[in-house]
């Protein structure tokens, strides 16, 4: 696979270093104020209102913002300083010391075993629906020029409102690859990643947050709204990263008079995403109450994967890059879920507006399940906010890291904000169009939510005084 490389060092000079430092400055300190807000442990040690632990947390953030080609051993050591911090000085949230740590590990071990089999699975899969040879007979179905380009960032949004946006991602970067032969532009990298987010924003089965949400007791109509937010952002960040890679690499249409599809592949493809489909579905629906106590999904993933190995034996040579990859996020969502959120600021679409900046350097999933426990959000605002806010940076959500696998040139956050600025934009104008078309309206009460409880409270002496 053939790699679009840049060094900023090298063609920006000393200017565009401060640029890169600047730009990644700015998405950290937009978290400031949220999390500021969000520190509400007294035992934690803080810096005037930000709690010490977010301080370590965004100089791991920028270190691997500046140095991207180290960011494994940034995030393990991140992580390592973090954990250390906290069992001699800080409680967790499960209790103090060595124990509270080890109770922490054991309440984030589905979430961290899930994921890591997904991205490693998900690594797998894409490659074996490169192999199917369907990403080269493809030219023949998309329109010319940039708007075969647009055509796909398009089918990798509509198969995320279906699919694990991961594995949506990483077959874009697949046909990406096979489409533009191996030169694709990193803006177009970024606007893969946003078009994931985007499809999954809108559907409860699309995102780990949205699942989380109708798990919470949240109708999927609500969160359906998120489509009128994404959709436009699709729009907004497409086209332009439509016409930049096609002034990179045109979207190459000859296709060889030889080629066949494999649909053996095609079917093992097919199957292993229905699998996840239909084991999430169920636990979701049917057996919520353990669906926290095992990695179903990634065990689903990885069943069908073994299952159907003695058809296609998948490339193993593939896992050991991918781990490295997966490594790197589990220890900044380990980070992430360290630090002492303890609430959030009062509801509003302000709030949510800064939910999405905060997400694009703060694990998505500890963000989601406070909005759900707080209660008072427009969820299809909130879904769209925190689902979309993280590819504005590439580590922002785990689309964005399972493709850096593929394509390690986007492991830069100077490059990312430089070549895919459209995505920001992008979000910020999603916003606004959903506000200003459905505005901001509060949605259900989630089960064991704060607002759940005050309405109880409040409806028990109506109702003993009614009798």
């Amino acid at each position: 696979m053939r790699c679009f490389l840049e060094c900023p060092w090298t063609h920006w000079g000393l200017a565009a270093m401060r640029s890169t430092i600047a730009r990644a400055a700015v998405l950290l300190l937009s978290a400031v104020p949220a999390l500021a807000a969000a520190s509400g442990s007294p035992a934690s040690p803080h810096i005037g209102p930000v709690a010490l632990e977010f301080v370590l947390f965004a100089c791991v953030l920028l270190g691997v913002a500046l140095f991207h080609h180290q960011t494994l051993p940034i995030a393990l050591a991140g992580a390592g300083t973090i954990a250390l911090y906290k069992i001699v000085f800080a409680p967790f949230h499960a209790g103090a010391g060595l124990a509270g740590f080890a109770a922490h590990l054991g309440h984030e071990s589905v979430v961290l075993s899930n994921l890591l089999l997904l991205l490693l699975g998900f690594a797998l899969l894409a490659d074996l629906f490169e192999k199917s040879e369907v990403p080269a007979v493809l030219p023949r179905f998309l329109p010319e020029g940039w708007k075969g380009c647009f055509a796909l960032l398009a089918l990798v949004f509509v198969l995320s409102s279906f699919l694990d946006n991961i594995a949506a991602a990483m077959i874009g970067g697949a046909m990406a690859n096979t489409l533009f032969r191996g030169r694709v532009h990193i803006g177009f990298l970024a606007a893969i990643v946003a078009a994931s987010n985007a499809g999954g924003a809108g559907s409860v089965v699309g995102d780990t947050t949205t699942t989380m949400m109708w798990i919470a007791g949240i109708h999927p109509l609500e969160v359906l709204e998120a489509f009128v937010a994404s959709g436009v952002a699709l729009v907004v960040c497409g086209i332009p990263a439509a016409l930049q890679q096609q002034r990179f690499a045109p979207l190459q249409r000859e296709v060889a008079a030889d080629t066949r599809i494999d649909w053996v592949r095609v079917g093992i493809v097919g199957f292993i995403l229905a699998a996840a489909i239909v084991v999430n579905v169920i636990v979701n629906t049917r057996y919520q109450a353990v669906s926290d106590a095992f990695p179903f999904l990634g065990v689903a993933v990885w069943g069908a994967i073994v299952l159907c190995a003695v058809l296609r034996r998948p490339d193993w040579r593939l896992l050991p890059g991918a781990l490295k990859g997966s490594l790197f996020l589990l220890s900044l969502v380990l980070c992430a879920s360290m630090m002492p959120v303890d609430e959030l600021p009062a509801a509003s679409w302000q709030t949510a507006l800064g939910l999405g900046f905060v997400s694009a350097v703060f694990d998505n999933i500890p963000l989601t399940e406070l909005a759900i426990k707080q209660g008072g959000y427009d969820w299809g605002f909130l879904a769209y906010a925190v689902g979309f806010g993280g590819s504005m940076i590439w580590f922002g959500s785990s689309a964005g890291v399972a493709l850096s696998n593929m394509f390690p040139q986007a492991r830069s956050v100077g490059l990312w904000l430089r070549h895919g600025w459209y995505v920001a934009m992008a979000y910020v104008v999603g916003c606004f169009v959903m506000l200003g078309m459905l505005g901001f309206h509060p949605g259900s009460v989630p089960k064991g939510s704060a607002a759940g409880a005050a309405s109880a409270a409040a409806a028990a002496p109506a109702a003993a005084a009614s009798r």
